[in-house]
């Protein structure tokens, strides 16, 4: 299934261009050339003798390098190609192209080859309009190589391009006039560098360290792959889809300056190529059965941008973890709060969940030793910051009015949080998933701090107060004639009818009455979340449901990967089976990559999952979601210093084997065969 684009990535520096490889900037799709949320290329368009490349085949080898075979657009149908182009693109610290044209002629041909080039500096957040910038454009040609260039006070960032074979230079971009034998072939090596204050590599100056060659990222890749655990299973689909994944979580890896050289995932491309507090922590936990590591930096990063002060238009406050940080234009003149930006209110809760999930399973004490002050800060910030009406719940409101977020859970979209009959509430917010984050927050704080912080007493204060949340919760967000849990509660204490996918969220945190748990599995699979490809985020018949709305009706699958998650928690092994199974036959149709969210159409009126329009992909907790399907399929657990597997696999899956699982244990293996009674 492809939407005409063709992705390179490697951490926050991609490129994005048509399937011909041209760039050709569009008001809707952030297509071009970016590093750290600046567009260094936005446009890239190759011509022989003045006529625009059609594509004939396009092969992505790798998320890093691509090879697109091209010809120049016919004159009239069934005419003979003369001459085709092969173009081999690469993409690590710096964006690589060999072109190389071929005669297909018996006689000489004499060729004009142009790339026509330009930048307009774009920030992310200015894709859809970036007529009204405020510094100023220059370009140079120097030394056969040309520079574009952008200015704004001491903000600087340039292109830099440069061809191995001399071209004619001129501003607007690179001619060659090329004569080619019978038969012959031409070729040049296209460079092009983003740089930034002072003509430094930009990539080396914000991470601390050169971009990788595609050697480097080839090796790395392969090493990357060998580490994580070994799958062999009867699904030719959830084999494609593992190996799919780990690769396109490997590529949204980067190392910013404040990792020391160790990477965190980037949360999505193209929109989101930046640092998400709560997109890396779920991806890690997601991730921890298989590459523990990753959880450890995320840790250790989120703690180096903890909030230690009272800071409105970046609603910061002391123990919050952050929600988004970035590098452009836009941030460094605050036009944007994301410096980093704190607008999230589950971020600090699900970071003290990551912290003792991590120990859990690799036993590093030292790390959550080391990280004490931040786990007490955090869940400090639950009771002192995100208790805004002083009634034990976590609520939101933002302060930055401007530029703010008004919803700051993860469904963070305008009127993703509404009514039954698609009003929306007041403000603050209490929405549900986030009472069961700090529930299990105070739960796992209080194992840390009775185990490694020598505090019994604060762990026994967490521990009554996980138990009140508990019993108040399940008061106050049951809805009687529905028999689930309100999306929330509004600034007037009214419960937010609308059912929705975050009574899934309930489940894996814990906070759910044993009694109650049944009717929620019963919703969760019930016709008006349920698809048959996954879950919706809104019910249908819900006042705001749309089947490809962004968070009121579509299916996303990492969503989907927790609530499977929850419901073997509670011992439903059946229903989360058929969710495993769904998202992984909606896999087989994305070619193994699980965009951000697709449609909730139901199953029955379309062949194929429908792509959510704008969808990130690759992108780090829909990476994640098979990860996480395979815990929960194959029921591992860490229980002290063993890894145990207890396996309800669904009958579509047949027999799933992973071996050499890190953890406290050492290496261990799973394995589970399905069994026809328990679809």
């Amino acid at each position: 299934m492809s939407d005409g684009l063709v992705r390179l990535l490697d951490g926050n520096t991609f490129v994005v261009s048509e399937e011909t490889g041209d760039i050709d900037a569009s008001p809707t799709i952030p297509t071009g050339f970016f590093s750290f949320d600046t567009r260094f290329l936005s446009k890239w368009i190759l011509s022989i003798n003045d006529e625009r490349v059609n594509a004939l085949t396009v092969e992505e080898v790798e998320y890093f390098e691509s090879r697109m075979v091209v010809v120049p657009t016919l004159p009239a149908p069934l005419v003979d190609i003369g001459v085709s182009a092969i173009r081999d693109r690469s993409i690590g610290g710096s964006f690589t192209e060999q072109l190389t044209v071929i005669n297909h002629e018996p006689k000489p041909v004499d060729l004009r080859i142009r790339i026509d080039v330009d930048s307009d500096f774009a920030d992310l957040f200015e894709i859809k309009d970036v007529r009204n910038k405020s510094g100023t454009y220059y370009t140079q040609v120097d030394g056969g190589r040309l520079r574009l260039g952008y200015q704004r006070e001491a903000f600087r960032r340039e292109t830099l391009v440069s061809s191995t074979v001399p071209a004619r230079v001129d501003e607007q971009g690179l001619t060659y006039h090329v004569r080619l034998e019978p038969h012959g072939q031409w070729t040049t090596d296209l460079h092009v560098q983003a740089l930034g204050l002072g003509g430094r590599d930009l990539r080396e100056s914000l991470e601390g360290r050169p971009g990788r060659s595609r050697a480097q990222i080839r090796q790395d890749l392969a090493g990357w792959l060998a580490q994580a655990p070994r799958l062999t299973c009867d699904s030719p689909t959830l084999g494609m889809t593992y190996r799919r994944s780990l690769a396109d979580l490997s590529a949204l890896l980067y190392a910013p300056l404040t990792g020391r050289g160790h990477a965190i995932p980037a949360a999505g491309l193209p929109w989101f190529m930046a640092i998400f507090g709560r997109d890396s922590i779920l991806t890690s936990i997601q991730a921890l059965p298989f590459a523990p590591d990753l959880a450890a930096t995320t840790l250790r990063m989120l703690t180096v941008r903890q909030g230690a002060v009272l800071h409105d238009f970046r609603e910061e406050e002391p123990g919050k973890i952050l929600h988004e940080l970035r590098y452009g234009e836009t941030t460094a003149f605050e036009e944007q709060p994301h410096s980093p930006y704190y607008g999230s209110a589950d971020s600090t809760p699900l970071f003290v969940i990551l912290l003792d999930e991590y120990e859990r399973w690799t036993g590093d004490a030292t790390l959550v030793r080391s990280l004490e002050r931040a786990g007490r800060a955090a869940l400090h910030w639950i009771d002192e910051y995100g208790d805004i009406m002083g009634d034990g719940y976590v609520w939101y409101q933002r302060r930055n009015e401007r530029t703010g977020l008004e919803n700051q859970c993860w469904k963070d979209s305008w009127d993703s949080i509404s009514f039954r009959d698609g009003r929306l509430p007041s403000l603050p917010r209490a929405t549900c998933e986030l009472q069961g984050y700090a529930y299990d927050a105070k739960i796992r704080g209080a194992r840390l701090a009775r185990e490694f912080w020598h505090d019994p007493a604060y762990a026994d204060r967490l521990e009554r107060e996980a138990a009140d949340l508990k019993e108040r919760f399940n008061r106050d967000f049951w809805i009687s004639d529905g028999e689930y849990y309100a999306l929330a509660l509004d600034g007037d204490g009214r419960q937010v009818d609308a059912l929705s996918s975050n009574i899934g969220h309930l489940l894996w945190s814990g906070i759910v009455d044993e009694s109650r748990a049944p009717k929620i599995a019963q919703h969760l699979l019930g016709p008006q979340l349920f698809s048959g490809w996954g879950v919706r985020t809104l019910g249908t018949g819900e006042g705001r449901y749309n089947p490809i709305g962004y968070h009121v009706g579509t299916v996303w699958p990492f969503d989907n990967s927790f609530i499977a998650w929850g419901l073997r928690r509670y011992g439903f092994h059946q229903e989360a089976g058929r969710i495993a199974e769904g998202i992984i036959d909606a896999a087989e149709h994305f070619d193994g990559r699980l965009p951000e969210a697709f449609g909730g159409y139901e199953r029955t009126l379309t062949r194929y999952p429908v792509l959510y329009p704008t969808a990130c992909s690759p992108q780090a907790w829909s990476t994640g979601t098979p990860l996480l399907l395979l815990r929960t399929m194959l029921g591992m657990e860490p229980r002290g210093e063993h890894l145990v597997a207890r396996p309800a696999v669904p009958s579509g899956m047949g027999r799933i084997e992973l071996l050499d699982i890190p953890g406290r244990w050492g290496r261990a293996g799973a394995v589970g065969r399905a069994h026809p009674e328990r679809r």
